[in-house]
């Protein structure tokens, strides 16, 4: 699916977490589509330079970053290379994540479930910390990922719904502290999207992805760039008055729910 250009982010800069592959590279090569500079980051540096050549090849720049979210000294450092290297902030999307392991609830083993909350929550609250204090300055805009498991609960799934519930309940109470300083923060809360992570689940086989399809009225699984999509409209002007809404984009998952 091409992403048909309609933003200008030339001279702008956007700091995209979770960018080696998936959403986060889609979302990454959207802004660099859009002429944003960008800054990759990942855990996986390999993948962040991966991500950093493709998004050169259009013309702009790009700073791969390796970063483990989940810490918080990996993310301020991430930020200090993003205005040493380019010199501003204006746009955010904290994306990196992981999956939970099927298990009910009193299987889930105390690491999986604390490491989910660590990544999945506590990532984006360590970025939204250090980069807020940073649009202050002079405005931006920041995205989240959580869910549609941030707005149901699944079987199987507790520790990954407790995590993106709660990256919704952090957006909306930071979009309500600076909404009047010029910082709009919101969150996209994907449905079954074809990516990496769902390839896991799947184990690859047919069988096991007609089962996820399923469960998409569209009748098909969601494609990376329709969420960049969203993002990409969440952080322009035209979403100009939308501040701490969690944008369901699932394909009718949770339509009937």
């Amino acid at each position: 699916m091409t992403i048909h250009r309609r933003w200008n982010f030339e001279g702008k800069v956007a700091f995209v977490t979770g960018a080696a592959n998936g959403i986060g590279q889609a979302t990454a090569l959207a802004f660099a589509q859009e002429g944003a500079d960008v800054v990759v980051v990942d855990l996986s540096e390999e993948g962040a330079k991966a991500t950093a050549q493709m998004i050169e090849a259009q013309g702009v720049r790009a700073v791969p970053v390796r970063c483990d979210v989940s810490k918080p000294e990996d993310v301020q450092a991430a930020l200090a290379v993003t205005i040493d290297k380019l010199g501003r902030l204006d746009f955010a999307f904290n994306n990196a994540g992981i999956e939970q392991p099927l298990a009910y609830t009193a299987d889930i083993s105390d690491e999986v479930f604390e490491r989910n909350l660590r990544v999945n929550l506590g990532g984006v609250f360590y970025c939204m910390k250090y980069q807020i204090p940073i649009m202050l300055k002079s405005g931006g805009s920041i995205v989240n990922t959580s869910s549609g498991a941030g707005i149901v609960g699944i079987r199987g799934q507790a520790a990954y719904c407790a995590a993106k519930h709660g990256v919704i309940g952090l957006t909306k109470s930071a979009a309500l502290e600076y909404g009047k300083d010029g910082v709009r923060i919101n969150a996209v809360c994907p449905g079954i999207i074809d990516t990496p992570m769902i390839g896991r689940f799947t184990q690859g086989t047919e069988e096991n992805r007609k089962r996820m399809i399923a469960q998409e009225p569209i009748g098909r699984l969601g494609r990376p760039e329709e969420i960049a999509n969203t993002v990409l409209w969440l952080c322009s002007d035209a979403s100009g008055f939308a501040i701490g809404h969690a944008v369901v984009v699932d394909g009718g998952q949770t339509a009937g729910l």
